[in-house]
């Protein structure tokens, strides 16, 4: 683990109090843990709206850059970012910019919380991979009426994030981990994610591998969440399905949550900024509490952090609860905040801690070399992606007439990912975004850049192209998918 210390040997922490209720939560976690008896120096830096607001585009200004660099350690309350417009996510940024690869969601039920899991014995943890996937956030409009977004996985992120689960695993002494993925559907990007935890896998005989659909898994965490110690995803199905668990669980008043990279560690809870109860100590504190103590553990602080945990845990038994639990009886952020404190020598009576010992990140890398590497690489081809207000009927012969005269063919064309020429009776509902398969006459020909730019001259004549793919074959086998239709 990676953390800093001042001159008097107090624990060096970023915090960021953050938008909307992020400071009042900060506020009241920051008490809980100095009367614990943990010395933290923190410095207080900022992100979120008013950086935003000042004209910084990434929301996160360089002080706070250059503070997390020094501490490798951060606090962070909720930080609001536009929705559909505007700027980038500023959470999203500092994940990207610390390579806080994998996000950490541990979710269990807690005695004296409602809702209809109160009674099961649900406790599992979600490992998130948590800067690629659609998150990267490459967006392109294609047309004026078609936006892109590219999904993108790399080996090198799932092998982190695939050790970081087991990691989490035996830290926890937990039996398995379920890997899941759309890769029945997604093959290539959802399907390296799942090769390459079945490869990191053999490295951790203690604990069992599975592998479940994300589908499924959805759907059996309503029927039977019991089943599941940690389940590892991709970044987008892991948002969707740890704020799903946390739904079985209290809601995300009750979620705390974990941001781990080789260098640096951020702390924050899931909720969001709720502007509508800012400034009233309305908040729930819990989830920024137990991120805290997930925090602690990760400054070598465990016995505090667990002092807190129990604390939490004995508060709510004892019938203290936000408004958000129920309304009637409710205390505030502050009130709940001295619960805790109040209680901190106390020990829960039904809901325990999980006896977690340190987490040891990984950093050994695959033993053998991946079998996904080329040994040849051949260039059979080219999808050229046009932008035309026709049918398909129209389109096809003219793309025709401006290969006639090159190594190129027209194999296919495609519209929002199904073939629609040549016609086979679709019914698909065509918008002014097309992909134009070309692949070379002559089987055993190569096709090279020159060819391409040819093609694209010739295209560009009567067509508007946006963006190119080379269709290549990997030691004889395609690294490219077919079309919906295509044979």
């Amino acid at each position: 683990m990676r953390f800093s210390q001042d001159k008097q040997g107090r624990k060096l922490v970023t915090v960021i109090p953050g938008d909307g209720i992020g400071p009042e939560v900060i506020r009241a976690t920051q008490q809980v843990i100095e009367a614990a008896g943990v010395a933290i120096a923190w410095d207080v830096q900022e992100a979120g709206k008013q950086v935003f607001l000042r004209g910084i585009p990434s929301g996160v200004p360089t002080a706070t850059i250059d503070s997390i660099h020094k501490t490798r350690v951060v606090l962070k309350g909720p930080l609001e970012t536009p929705i559909g417009k505007g700027e980038k996510s500023a959470n999203v940024t500092l994940r990207k910019l610390f390579e806080t690869y994998g996000n950490i969601r541990p979710i269990r039920t807690i005695a004296g919380v409602p809702g209809p899991y109160a009674n099961r014995a649900i406790d599992l943890v979600v490992v998130r991979e948590n800067v690629e996937d659609l998150y990267a956030g490459i967006e392109h409009m294609q047309t004026a009426h078609v936006a892109q977004c590219l999904k993108l996985i790399s080996r090198q992120g799932c092998e982190k994030v695939a050790r970081l689960a087991f990691a989490v695993a035996r830290s926890e002494g937990r039996k398995r981990v379920h890997c899941v993925t759309k890769a029945n559907i997604m093959k290539l990007t959802e399907g390296l994610f799942k090769r390459t935890f079945e490869e990191v896998a053999r490295d951790y005989p203690d604990i069992e591998a599975e592998h479940i659909l994300v589908d499924n898994c959805a759907h059996q965490l309503v029927r039977a969440p019991e089943q599941f110690e940690v389940l590892l995803t991709t970044n987008m199905n892991g948002d969707i399905l740890s704020d799903l668990t946390s739904g079985l669980c209290g809601g995300l008043g009750f979620a705390a949550g974990a941001n781990i990279g080789a260098e640096v560690a951020m702390f924050e809870a899931v909720h969001g900024t709720a502007p509508t109860i800012a400034g009233q100590d309305r908040a729930n504190p819990t989830a920024m509490l137990l991120s805290a103590v997930m925090m602690l553990r990760h400054l070598d602080e465990a016995m505090a952090g667990q002092r807190i945990e129990q604390a939490i845990y004995l508060a709510i038994e004892d019938g203290v609860y936000t408004q958000d639990i129920r309304k009637e009886g409710s205390v505030g952020t502050r009130t709940f905040a001295e619960a805790v404190i109040a209680r901190l020598q106390g020990q829960p009576r039904t809901t325990t801690p999980r006896q977690v010992q340190p987490l040891v990140m990984p950093t050994q890398p695959l033993t053998s070399p991946s079998p996904t590497t080329p040994l040849q690489r051949k260039t059979v081809g080219v999808d050229v992606f046009v932008e035309a207000q026709t049918t398909p009927a129209q389109l096809g012969p003219l793309v025709e007439s401006l290969c006639q005269d090159s190594p190129f063919q027209l194999r296919m064309i495609s519209n929002r990912g199904a073939r629609v020429y040549p016609d086979r009776g679709s019914l698909t509902d065509c918008v002014d975004h097309w992909r134009c398969r070309f692949v070379q006459r002559d089987a055993e020909a190569e096709v090279n850049d020159a060819m391409i730019l040819n093609l694209l001259a010739q295209v560009s004549t009567r067509l508007r192209w946006m963006h190119i793919e080379k269709l290549e074959e990997w030691d004889g086998q395609p690294a490219f998918t077919r079309a919906q239709g295509e044979d």
